[in-house]
């Protein structure tokens, strides 16, 4: 059958076209004056006959007796035909296209009643002020509560959960149900990671672990659930995970987010904690009886390893969209992994349907807790917005405020006044500046373009420059978007993902920080970035800069048309006969070209690359337009066809030691033709193995990350936007041979901006001992190969979209220059 609609129910008449795949936003902001769009002027129901997807008998969720992917459409179209409460619509699609379902439990509203609570919501978040001093506001308001299930993809029970209890709610003659919908609207993403669901796999079908991706954005599913909690705004959320014994209920331990107003939801989130623990004890399962331990809240029952520092979880990015209560939940039973593979059948179903219980009980006591706390938590997120639109200060949050919060649970920041993104000769790249503006407004930050030239901060801007008022509702999403973020190496030892990021510092765009003086500026509240792509209209041969990955793209799909392009020095020079298509490229990509001065470069082919890569890097390389073949050890052994291939790209799953005789063989012929590209220790490893650049890695602390500052060299393969990179697992080389260029290194005065980075226990892998260290290097090896490599993290989960330019540049230069004679230095 065809595909259902993708509806929108959210803040304009179209859909965020960020959400379908591109970079420019058309959301209309709402206002105060009500919403605009078809789909808030719909009451509920709003009844949507869901295409059935084929069956599939391979669904991973049938064997642990839980409803497959394809079952669940049936289930939601019988639920809307029984009766006024349910509402189903389609949000998305899935990276392999499989449909994204929300569906919305609450009392039947008539049009003129859906369009009050519409209006409500944009008071709230718009005017905050008024909303605050409306009394009767709480009372004439449905609270939103957002349900998240099966982010992960082999964490299944979120979702049967979920179909239960909304079930339950759709059917029930309990007039305490007919109360709680008439004064709430419950969401639920049913199934956020179809994919993953089907497959049993914990990344969706690109490879990504969604919940890692709520800053960045880079999947279809992410844009999807941010848009819900755009246009849902809940007051409060659950995310329904597995799988920890007993079942994990945040708040968390520390560091915690200095951007949140976290006196308002450390108290809320700790309330509900403590509600959802008593409802999952009162369903009597014991380690005696059937193996299930009691819950535990790591904010009171752990001392750390278990934070809500960065924004990239869904409960971790909910508080910036207004939910005042926000948790993940982890259910006990382990049924993924080995059990799944290992347990008898009987055993999983076992292990699940309690699972299942467990999951139902947390989402009743969140609505329990919303029900009975209804007023005074609209108001908390009134307060919420309230601080953000009158520019106050953040707030220490006061010790014992809840049993146990003392002053390692205190983290704060200071708001600026406001960033400036420049347009003209101060913005590093119009390109990147474009990106970052639309990527804002996508996430419901206030965006304004300055119609004359102004002077802030002691500094003079010309019209056209993007400004980011710091007094706006959605200021905390603002500031950790914008923010150099902290270092928090001293106060804590274990975090639990990463502890750095920075889209000021590492999207390629400059933005400045203004920290206070009056903010009179001449501006206009903008949908979408300006236009960027251009072509001079003098004749001639045309080049284009690359320092943004859409030139890359550019570059590429010029490349793709059988242009002939030249490279040289990090320029791609076009032919005046190709004026047309560079035309058309500007335009699709925002690039600027230039009119190409006398430099001549080497001539430079469609690159074709060969990638034993981690599956955030292949999907960046393909998103940048290169040819990629996915390659591994077990792949080159099997007889690898290199005749296709112009760079090897190594960073995970090749081991030169462990292949045969043959595939070393095949591979030491491709060196003389073929170029290399490593990351991280595997890729290290593999120069060593290969007896490639002359070069010691050393390992910097494992778990360390964050943001560094970093120098390049003129004309480096590797220039680092502003001076700053990212890192994983830190890399750097020592015992640099002759013929090995340094293209980066770790800034000689201390290399750590923001994030965890501590030497290891016995003192080795701090960031002390990196600096001044090279972080990029490259050389020519002497059977041919044009080698880089990085100990840095450029593609790092497809976020750091300034460093993705020096993948491309290094691919580029190690295509053109390998098979060139070798000069020994």
């Amino acid at each position: 059958p065809p595909p259902a609609p993708v509806r929108d129910f959210g803040n304009g008449p179209e859909r965020n076209a960020e959400a379908a795949g591109t970079e420019q936003s058309a959301t209309l902001r709402a206002t105060t004056t009500g919403v605009p769009g078809r789909d808030h002027d719909r009451g509920y129901p709003r009844r949507t006959e869901l295409p059935l997807p084929a069956a599939n008998p391979a669904d991973a969720a049938i064997k642990l007796g839980l409803i497959p992917y394809h079952g669940i459409a049936p289930k939601l179209n019988d639920l809307q035909r029984r009766g006024d409460r349910v509402s189903v619509e389609v949000i998305g699609r899935s990276h392999q296209g499989r449909d994204l379902y929300l569906v919305t439990v609450t009392a039947p509203e008539s049009r003129s009643e859906a369009r009050e609570q519409s209006r409500i919501r944009a008071l709230v978040e718009n005017d905050p002020a008024r909303a605050a001093r409306d009394r009767r506001l709480p009372a004439r308001y449905k609270a939103p509560i957002f349900v998240n299930d099966n982010i992960h993809g082999n964490e299944w029970e979120g979702t049967d959960a979920a179909l239960r209890v909304i079930e339950e709610l759709a059917t029930s003659t309990d007039p305490a149900v007919a109360d709680l919908l008439g004064r709430t609207r419950l969401y639920f993403n049913v199934t956020a990671n179809p994919d993953g669901r089907v497959a049993g796999t914990r990344a969706n079908g690109a490879g990504f672990d969604l919940n890692r991706d709520f800053i960045t954005a880079s999947q279809p599913e992410v844009r999807a659930m941010r848009q819900v909690m755009i246009d849902t705004q809940p007051v409060a959320m659950i995310d329904l995970h597995g799988y920890v014994n007993g079942t994990l209920i945040e708040p968390t331990t520390p560091p915690h987010g200095a951007n949140y107003e976290y006196d308002l939801f450390i108290r809320n989130t700790y309330a509900n904690g403590l509600g959802m623990e008593a409802a999952i004890l009162a369903l009597g399962h014991t380690p005696g009886k059937d193996g299930v331990r009691p819950p535990q809240i790591p904010f009171r029952d752990s001392a750390e390893g278990w934070d809500d520092w960065p924004p990239i979880f869904t409960p971790q990015y909910a508080p910036f969209q207004g939910a005042v209560a926000s948790h993940t939940i982890e259910f006990p039973m382990r049924v993924n992994g080995s059990d799944y593979v290992n347990l008898p059948v009987e055993e999983l179903r076992r292990r699940s349907a309690i699972n299942t219980d467990i999951a139902a009980a947390a989402i009743r006591a969140t609505y329990g807790f919303v029900r009975d706390r209804h007023d005074a938590l609209i108001a908390d997120q009134i307060e919420v917005f309230r601080r953000g639109a009158a520019g106050e200060p953040a707030r220490e949050v006061p010790l014992g405020i809840v049993p146990g919060f003392g002053p390692e649970d205190v983290y704060t920041t200071t708001y600026p006044r406001a960033y400036v993104i420049p347009a003209g000769p101060a913005q590093r790249s119009a390109t990147a500046a474009a990106r970052l503006v639309d990527h804002l407004i996508a996430n419901d930050v206030r965006v304004e373009r300055a119609r004359r030239p102004f002077r802030l901060g002691g500094t003079s801007y010309p019209a056209g420059s993007y400004l980011v008022d710091m007094r706006q509702p959605k200021r905390g999403l603002a500031n950790v978007m914008l923010e150099p973020g902290a270092d928090i190496s001293p106060r804590v030892d274990a975090m639990y993902d990463i502890s750095g990021w920075s889209h000021a510092l590492l999207w390629g765009a400059t933005v400045d920080t203004v920290t206070g003086g009056s903010l009179r500026v001449p501006a206009e509240p903008v949908l979408a970035a300006a236009p960027t792509g251009s072509v001079p209209r003098t004749s001639g041969p045309l080049a284009l800069r690359v320092g943004d990955a859409q030139e890359v793209r550019a570059v590429n799909d010029l490349l793709a048309q059988g242009v002939e392009v030249t490279w040289a020095d990090g320029v791609a020079v076009v032919p005046a006969s190709a004026r047309d298509a560079a035309r058309t490229v500007a335009g699709r990509y925002g690039v600027a070209f230039a009119r190409a001065g006398a430099a001549r470069g080497v001539p430079l082919g469609r690159v074709r690359v060969a990638a034993a890569a981690s599956a955030d890097e292949l999907f960046t390389l393909r998103e940048m337009g290169f040819d990629v073949t996915p390659v591994s050890t077990a792949v080159l052994d099997a007889g690898f066809d290199w005749s296709g291939v112009d760079v090897l790209f190594v960073s995970s799953g090749l081991n030169h030691a462990a292949l045969g005789e043959q595939a070393r063989a095949a591979l030491e012929a491709f060196l003389a033709t073929g170029g290399v590209v490593t990351r991280g220790g595997t890729g290290a490893a593999f120069n060593t193995a290969a007896g490639l650049l002359t070069a010691t890695p050393v390992a910097g602390r494992g778990d360390a990350n964050g943001v560094v500052r970093v120098t390049s060299p003129d004309g480096s393969l590797a220039p680092a936007p502003g001076g700053h990179s990212f890192v994983y697992s830190p890399r750097w080389f020592t015992g640099l041979g002759p013929e090995v260029k340094v293209e980066q290194a770790y800034a000689a005065d201390g290399p750590l901006v923001s994030g965890h980075w501590r030497a290891a226990a016995d003192g080795t892998g701090g960031p002390d001992a990196a600096r001044g260290q090279a972080a990029v290097i490259s050389g020519r090896d002497e059977r041919g190969a044009a080698v880089v490599l990085f100990g840095t993290e450029p593609m790092f989960r497809n976020h750091p979209k300034g460093l993705f330019p020096q993948v491309a540049t290094a691919l580029y230069w190690s295509a053109a220059v390998t098979g060139a004679a070798v000069t020994t230095p």
